[in-house]
């Protein structure tokens, strides 16, 4: 008797140290539809997330965002960035020569590019963000830029990797100034 007693302890504990199975619900693509329910403060938070498909292969493409201080072009490639699929400018957006750096010019020229490239099949895009860089030229980039990131970014494209390719002289051409300097 006491044998017996002594397995159904051992058999109790085991059970006891063993992690207990929980089945996760089925969720198929219709459910997946984002239903628009944002939480009591009316943005989407963490607990707010949708769950993406990732069944369908993603297709990456390259952003070149050149943005300086007068305009901002936005050039989508493909992955090896010879074949130029879309492009567009903030001087094609606004009227004004002035405005054509503007975030907004910014917007509306991802927002062009973008329609152009989901027709064409890109869901992803890895960006390249260019100032006008090199000896004397401003080394930050332009305020278009990063509309246009966001821009792209809430147009449902995939944003994949951020890279500043702005070119920097290192002790290249002669700075303008003459041998003592700008005098004011």
């Amino acid at each position: 008797m006491k044998k017996d007693e002594v397995k159904t302890d051992a058999a109790e504990k085991k059970s006891a140290t063993e992690k207990p199975v929980v089945e996760k619900p089925v969720v198929d693509n219709a459910m997946r539809q984002d239903t628009g329910a944002r939480s009591d403060s009316g943005f989407r938070g963490a607990g707010d997330r949708v769950p993406r498909d990732f069944s369908q292969k993603m297709r990456w493409g390259i952003a070149h965002i050149n943005s300086t201080y007068n305009n901002t072009i936005i050039t989508i490639t493909d992955i090896t960035g010879t074949e130029t699929l879309a492009r567009s400018s903030g001087g094609q957006i606004v009227k004004s020569d002035r405005l054509e750096s503007s975030p907004t010019a910014a917007m509306g020229a991802a927002k062009k590019v973008a329609e152009i490239i989901r027709e064409k099949g890109i869901t992803g895009l890895f960006i390249r963000v260019k100032a006008k860089g090199g000896p004397g030229g401003p080394t930050n980039p332009g305020p278009g830029a990063q509309a246009a990131i966001r821009a792209l970014s809430r147009q449902g494209l995939r944003i994949g990797k951020i890279d500043e390719v702005t070119p920097i002289p290192h002790n290249g051409c002669r700075a303008k100034g003459g041998r003592r300097g700008r005098r004011v």
